[in-house]
């Protein structure tokens, strides 16, 4: 008896990376005979998919490991469309059949072919195929051209490449993208034929040109940063084997790691450091401490703006590089203390100094940093590193000290968990009387938050769920928070978490759709547990009367 496997691809797995919806598209456009499977292969089958249009899928890996692409808008959008399930649908069929695809016959007829009709073929294509006609024509050039010529042909092959016409879209930024991505794979066929000086030239070029055209296409899906990166890995194989100049090449490096609009060659110093050699390091690190030494210190607020044409943080990195390779932590921490304008700052050249095992050090940065900025809102991070510090050095009052200062001045959750710990009851009923004096105050509710909120999430946090009533009642709260609140007390306290449900029943059936109704009947089934079938009975019927005109809420409620 013959074994039976098992499909190709997992069934259930389609259907979840689909959705139900996409699955069943793809299922009727399997059934109807729309798939035509071009290649079968044991990683990959390619499809043509007949529907409004014929679109190209693509898909890979078996079981349930399954990825793919497709030439479909919706694969753009949504990404697992109703065709690749369709073509794995067929696939899973042809897979145990013994036919071959149309690209295997294609394959058998084009070897029984003559050389030459083979050649006339190919050129009668490239006449109708402007991209296929570009690529054969700068491969058959970078056989037989000399450099003049080859520079030529392929620096106007960029420039068509990556011309837009004012802008791409979505929707035609990947097929730009590809058609870049040809010229680049040619230029990188040069590294490899022996004209890797050549390729530098074009990549250098090629470089301009993609950092002005990406301003120019909807970049969404990060096309224009991977072509960017592939222009550097190709520029870095063809350096490994021109050997160019290491000064010039130090000169070029750093003026792309320093100005790079889109951060194409950040940390090209370390990259290049074997193409580079003792010689362009050490041109590199003279450029970056020269521009690095023109760069006043900025401390407290001071904010970098007309200090020189290079980006500062780009200058940290170079300098930071070396400066790490020699072991000189000293430098490194000097490096980073000549930028504390902001508490970020002070935060980062405090958690260094505490990587590098210098507690004493990072304690003293985390407390300037709170002294330089004591007219601001506090730093929570900085305030909570400084704290951590002095409880480590065995100061605990110091770090309680130091928590309720900046609590007092701008309370938070955070703060207060921190404070807690440290202070036990007593911090909690001190934050408590903070926070309802401030309340007394009637600071105004903002969009995003009610002072009462903090107090209610604190009161949470304790258990102390009367008091967190009461405060609601009084103050009020976010819908959100009192549904939080409802759910942590429904044991102690179910009357109000009743209430909060009700209304959130009718907020939920009145906005409409079957999530809503879906959400609403949960809560519905939820509130039966908080009290008696009668009453619950009673609510359900009332729901029934008043949203009887609402069908799929009342099969909902009824299943």
């Amino acid at each position: 008896m013959r074994d039976i496997m098992p499909p190709r691809f997992d069934i259930d797995a389609l259907r979840r990376l689909a959705g139900d919806k996409a699955f069943a598209r793809g299922m009727a456009y399997h059934q109807a005979g729309q798939v035509e499977i071009l290649s079968l292969e044991p990683g990959r089958v390619l499809a043509r998919v007949s529907g409004s249009e014929d679109y190209r899928a693509v898909l890979t890996g078996e079981g349930a490991d399954i990825d793919g692409a497709c030439s479909c808008p919706a694969f753009d959008d949504w990404g697992f469309c109703k065709h690749l399930v369709a073509a794995a649908l067929t696939a899973n069929e042809a897979a145990a059949s013994d036919g071959d695809g149309p690209l295997e016959r294609i394959r058998r007829h084009l070897r029984g072919k003559d050389p030459e009709a083979l050649v006339e073929m190919i050129v009668a294509l490239a006449e109708r195929d402007d991209a296929l006609f570009r690529s054969l024509d700068m491969a058959a050039a970078a056989e037989a051209g000399d450099d003049g010529d080859l520079f030529t042909r392929f620096r106007k092959a960029i420039d068509d490449a990556t011309r837009t016409g004012g802008y791409i879209g979505y929707r035609e930024a990947a097929a730009w993208a590809d058609g870049v991505e040809t010229v680049l794979d040619r230029i990188g066929e040069l590294v490899g034929a022996g004209r890797a000086a050549l390729a530098l030239r074009l990549l250098d070029h090629a470089f301009a040109a993609l950092e002005a055209a990406i301003n120019e296409i909807d970049d969404s899906d990060g096309h224009g940063g991977g072509l960017l990166e592939r222009v550097r890995d190709i520029h870095l194989e063809a350096c490994r084997t021109a050997r160019p100049d290491p000064m010039a090449l130090a000169r070029d490096l750093y003026a792309h790691e320093c100005e790079s609009a889109f951060g194409t060659f950040d940390g090209a110093t370390a990259m290049y450091a074997d193409v580079l050699g003792d010689a362009g390091l050490a041109e590199i690190r003279r450029l970056a401490s020269d521009d690095w030494a023109q760069l006043a210190p900025l401390v407290g607020g001071r904010r970098a703006h007309d200090d020189g044409s290079r980006d500062r943080s780009r200058l940290e990195a170079i300098l930071d590089f070396f400066a790490e390779r020699d072991g000189d932590v000293e430098a490194r921490i000097a490096l980073r203390a000549k930028d504390l304008s902001s508490p970020w700052r002070y935060l980062g050249l405090a958690r260094f100094c505490l990587a590098q095992g210098r507690q004493a050090e990072a304690l003293r940065w985390a407390e300037e940093g709170l002294w330089q900025f004591e007219d601001d809102p506090p730093d929570e991070r900085l305030v909570v590193l400084a704290a951590d510090l002095h409880v480590r050095a065995g100061r605990a009052d110091r770090a309680e000290a130091l928590l309720w200062t900046a609590f007092e001045r701008q309370p938070s959750l955070d703060l207060y968990r921190q404070v807690r710990t440290l202070g036990g009851e007593a911090s909690r009923d001190r934050a408590i009387a903070t926070l309802r004096a401030r309340l007394a105050k009637s600071e105004p509710r903002t969009r995003w938050s009610s002072p009462a909120d903090l107090l209610i999430r604190l009161l949470m946090t304790e258990a102390m769920f009367a008091e967190a009533w009461e405060t609601v009642r009084t103050h009020g709260a976010a819908d959100s928070l009192q549904e939080m609140l409802a759910g942590a007390s429904e044991a102690t306290h179910p009357g109000e978490a009743l209430a909060v449900y009700t209304r959130r029943v009718d907020q939920l059936v009145g906005a409409g759709g079957n999530g809503n109704y879906q959400d609403a009947c949960r809560l519905i089934a939820r509130m039966a547990s908080l009290r008696n079938a009668p009453e619950q009975a009673s609510h359900v019927a009332g729901l029934r009367l008043r949203y009887k005109a609402k069908r799929n809420f009342i099969k909902l409620l009824g299943a």
